[in-house]
């Protein structure tokens, strides 16, 4: 339902900016220009082309209903921080005198975020979720890698993803140093007896 309606806006959003001939694509993100940060936020609503968010539809509904199985509230945080995090990394390495829109440094950042999140807690059923992410979407990691494309943005897909990744490990710390923290917890009150 969330996810089919974020696509529904961002659909509705595509066709009244390209008829107004994409002039609402100024409010993308221009690279480490102070009217340009508010693009941050923007950025992910906005496309380039019927295309654009074409190629971009199907693994932001699917990587987003993913990440939406964990709850509205971790799907909302996750979101929210790795389009900040990500647009605003995005903003200061881009190349100067362009404008960035598109959604899919959101994508890659909610993928970033899957893939630690399994990394992190080792959970099996986390474990499998990625698997499947990485067999259907594991393609979408080249885009990660630098291009000559002007009409790619790399750097907003890495910045998304390093993003996801941060946020991976910030929610989820890794279940070994959990494990041994509570390990002295529990073995602390014992001594103190002893002694």
């Amino acid at each position: 339902m969330v996810m089919g309606v974020v696509g529904l806006l961002l659909w509705c959003i595509q066709i009244a900016n390209a008829s107004d001939h994409y002039g609402w694509n100024r409010f993308g993100v221009k690279p480490r220009a102070l009217d340009g940060l508010w693009g941050v936020a923007a950025q992910p609503l906005l496309h380039q082309s019927y295309g654009h968010l074409l190629s971009n539809t199907v693994p932001l509904l699917a990587i987003g209903w993913t990440l939406l199985l964990s709850g509205v509230r971790a799907w909302l945080f996750v979101t929210g921080a790795v389009i900040v995090l990500g647009g605003a990394a995005t903003w200061l390495v881009a190349p100067s005198g362009t404008v960035i829109v598109g959604a899919s440094g959101m994508i890659f950042g909610w993928l970033g975020y899957l893939l630690a999140r399994a990394y992190f807690t080792r959970r099996l059923k986390w474990i499998l979720t990625a698997v499947a992410l990485l067999v259907f979407f594991g393609t979408l990691l080249g885009s990660l890698l630098p291009t000559v494309d002007a009409h790619v943005s790399w750097q907003s897909h890495l910045c998304g993803f390093a993003a996801g990744v941060f946020v991976g490990w910030l929610l989820h710390p890794k279940s070994s140093a959990k494990g041994k923290s509570s390990a002295k917890r529990t073995s602390s009150p014992k001594e103190g007896r002893g002694g």
